[in-house]
């Protein structure tokens, strides 16, 4: 399949799941609020789902899909891929339910390095806390076997199973919502909810599981159930994982060291946070996941055959394709973050100032928005050479730079939870950066002028769209608070704006045109 079919089977469906992700996001505001419980439950699920990101998510199918693609095509009729796979679940699985009772028995304690202060002073809120993460952490278990079937069926090519998956957790987090809201609100609701909410996240991990191990056998692939045995291929896939925890984790290893910053800071603001990412995740789950999805088991297919300009060819594509997509989004949301949040996310137990501070939170986080998702487009350069390595480096850089600069604008410039925000957006700048400069100084991968020139009118474009909704800003703002006709109309003609002056703008400057359509409609191999 071409790149741009592949990124839209996978964003199509991601696109979905968000969707009932911001359906769950209105109800978990307006049920649960900010502070006190709702405090409690973004920490409980902050611990599995950064764990389940970090490792699942990002080392473990980063290292485990050239290895697999490897044994694919060395393989008669996919034999020693069926083995490999089936070594990496036996050893897999007696390790996560290792980990997964350790941290449940631990939980009281590993949540007390996180916890705010006004959170460890509750008692009620934080054994809330702790029962929850308790709950929910079976979650982390299955999600990252679930990540095994995932990475089996994403290179064999059939993408739409695992991209469609996590709208099962957000189905079974809105039903838990919905038993709240036809509660009355008391103090009681909320923490019956909030238990609600942990059964909820386990449950859609262990269907997650089911449907997709449901899929991987349609597509005729079996993993056989038998002894973990550590044999050399685990052995390599070990090795190649250890380095890209750090090097394909960097945005889920910042999150952890989030939470403890997020512990010094007043009540309210993990909620604040939680809520602000999630428009961030819109665009990144759309189009890095996507793309970074997309182009490694493609790019390891044209590293193995020795094909070096079908490699450059999909890696200059996919790094156009990504700024064309997450640039106007990030001007966008930038200009107008707090008419999102105060149109979506205010009402019931979430106040006009909670929307306004996420608002302000939103519009730091994209300022990172195009190097969150261009790491996920550079690293599979180097994931499918088994490269894990290097990634690790420039990974640990922009990391220190992020923890330096959380320290000073939190206790030195005082500027709260929008700290966090701006300092990772510059940490993943400086990531995206040493990686660019690193595949340049190896030949793996440098931008032509015709692409420069492209990358600069994307921009020129996404200006001329930010001027436009700056100016139209001012007449929409008193209708972000208005009535439920007057918010969906505003915000509505806000999107319209934007919409139509990038495209004009877009297709004036030569940034869309047919040769740039049909270059990402080819088939990439």
């Amino acid at each position: 399949m071409s790149l741009l079919k592949n990124v839209g089977t996978i964003g199509g469906l991601t696109m979905v799941s968000r969707v009932f992700g911001f359906a769950r996001d209105i109800m978990l505001a307006r049920v649960l609020g900010a502070g006190g419980v709702a405090d409690a439950w973004q920490l409980a699920f902050q611990l599995p789902n950064i764990f389940r990101r970090l490792f699942a998510e990002g080392a473990f199918a980063s290292a485990f899909i050239p290895l697999f693609n490897r044994h694919m095509t060395d393989g008669d009729n996919q034999s020693e891929a069926r083995r490999f796979a089936s070594e990496v679940c036996a050893v897999l699985l007696p390790i996560l339910v290792a980990f997964g009772a350790v941290m449940m028995i631990a939980m009281p304690w590993v949540l007390m390095a996180f916890a705010s202060e006004e959170l460890r002073a509750n008692d009620v809120n934080y054994d809330l806390a702790v029962t929850m993460g308790r709950i929910a952490f079976p979650y982390l278990l299955f999600m990252s076997l679930a990540t095994l079937t995932a990475a089996v069926l994403n290179s064999l090519s059939r993408f739409a199973a695992a991209a469609a998956a996590p709208i099962l957790l957000n189905i079974c987090l809105i039903a838990a919502l919905t038993w709240g809201a036809m509660q009355s609100d008391s103090d009681t609701t909320r923490q019956t909810t909030g238990l609600l909410l942990a059964v909820a996240v386990s449950t859609s991990g262990f269907l997650q599981l089911a449907w997709l191990t449901f899929w991987m056998r349609r597509s005729g692939f079996r993993i056989a159930f038998q002894r973990p045995k550590m044999t050399d291929d685990v052995k390599q896939l070990g090795v190649l994982i250890i380095p890209a925890v750090f090097g394909a984790g960097v945005y889920q290893i910042s999150r952890f060291l989030d939470l403890f910053f997020l512990g010094t800071l007043p009540d309210k603001s993990i909620t604040y946070l939680a809520m602000a990412d999630r428009w961030n995740q819109l665009p990144l789950g759309i189009i890095g996941i996507a793309l970074g999805t997309a182009i490694l088991p493609a790019l390891s297919r044209f590293i193995a055959s020795e094909d070096k300009d079908g490699a450059f060819r999909l890696q200059s594509n996919a790094v156009e394709l990504a700024m064309l997509l997450t640039v106007p989004c990030a001007v966008a949301l930038y200009i107008t973050g707090s008419a999102f949040t105060r149109v979506f996310f205010m009402g019931g137990a979430f106040t006009l100032e909670d929307a306004l501070v996420t608002g302000s939170v939103v519009s730091g986080l994209v300022i990172g928005l195009p190097a969150y998702v261009l790491v996920k487009v550079l690293t599979p350069n180097f994931f499918a050479r088994k490269d894990t390595r290097t990634p690790v480096y420039t990974a640990a850089t922009s990391l220190l730079i992020t923890v330096g600069l959380n320290i000073y604008f939190i206790y030195w410039l005082d500027m709260g939870v929008i700290s966090l925000a701006i300092a990772g957006a510059i940490g993943a700048w400086c990531n995206v950066a040493l990686l660019y400069a690193i595949l340049a100084q190896r030949g793996f991968f440098v931008l032509t002028g015709k692409v420069i020139s492209r990358l600069l009118r994307i921009m020129v474009a996404a200006g001329i769209m930010g001027a436009a909704l700056y100016w139209a800003m001012p007449y929409a703002d008193p209708y972000f608070t208005g009535s439920f006709a007057e918010r969906g109309g505003a915000i509505a003609a806000i999107m319209g704006i934007g919409a139509v002056v990038y495209g004009i703008a877009a297709f004036a400057l030569r940034v869309l045109d047919r040769d740039t359509i049909g270059r990402l409609m080819r088939r990439q191999g």
